[in-house]
């Protein structure tokens, strides 16, 4: 029997939504302010935009923060997808809990110790902090998430599709890229736009492990903000509101049709 939805769940799911998207709603609408003080509406206009493109320093640090995060996130779905694999199909083998301590430990370690931790293993190594430490330090924090996601994933995998392949001639191999690998993605895909979305917005970790070259765009705009929030700021967050959407609706539907088209074939026709 379907319930009637009440005035206070109404009123519940309306607050919460004006709590989560509000701000960004207004963030959005105040980056076509054609005043320069960003409290004061003075109508509509793009000079901000125009601004930005011209702002070469808040340009650089948003496309470091972009090959950063398409890095990162691409090699913490491999490891977390391999580490994943390991938990779940590894049986009980030998250093298996401290393991698991080691790739769970990021999800409940403050930022700051992890990235004091870093910084002092790149000291150590005598590394130069710029783009790759910036972009392991990311792969470090986000892999533990993927690996949560794929791992959560392959608990409720249905062995036997993987068994049927098998039996109707494919190698271990071919049965992982034909059969495990398709059926998992759209966990490996949420997993990467997981570990995108944590290393677009990381200061913390970034501001321990940059160096020359390698400054990222929330820390360029938290360095600009203690001065005062400029106009430029809410432009180029707008546009990176925008990539993230586009990023998610896009993945969306091609596990959507991946998915319907894998559902459409059957197994021995794909084998």
């Amino acid at each position: 029997m379907r319930r009637e939805a009440s005035l206070f769940n109404i009123v519940s799911v309306v607050l919460g939504l004006a709590f989560l998207y509000l701000p960004i709603v207004i963030l959005v609408i105040y980056s076509f302010n054609a005043s320069r003080l960003v409290t004061v509406w003075g109508g509509w206009s793009t000079r901000w935009y125009v601004e930005l493109f011209n702002n070469a320093a808040m340009l650089d640090a948003a496309w470091v923060t972009l090959r950063i995060a398409l890095v990162s996130a691409t090699a913490a779905t491999v490891l977390g997808a391999l580490a994943a694999l390991a938990l779940v199909r590894g049986g009980r083998f030998r250093g298996r809990v401290l393991f698991t301590g080691l790739i769970y430990a990021p999800l409940v370690m403050p930022e700051v110790i992890t990235g004091l931790a870093l910084l002092l293993l790149f000291v150590a190594v005598e590394v130069d902090r710029g783009f790759w430490t910036v972009t392991i330090a990311h792969t470090t924090l986000t892999a533990c998430f993927v690996t949560v996601v794929v791992q959560a994933r392959l608990i409720g995998f249905d062995r036997s599709l993987e068994e049927a392949a098998m039996d109707l001639g494919c190698t271990p191999r071919q049965t992982f890229f034909r059969v495990t690998l398709p059926l998992i993605a759209p966990a490996l895909a949420a997993g990467w736009m997981l570990a995108f979305t944590l290393s677009l917005d990381d200061l913390v970790i970034a501001s321990f492990t940059t160096g020359p070259g390698a400054t990222t765009l929330p820390i360029r705009i938290y360095s600009e903000v203690r001065l005062g929030v400029r106009p430029e700021i809410n432009a180029i967050c707008t546009l990176f509101i925008a990539l993230v959407a586009v990023v998610v609706v896009t993945a969306s539907l091609f596990m959507k049709l991946s998915g319907g088209r894998a559902r459409a074939v059957p197994l021995g026709a794909q084998l």
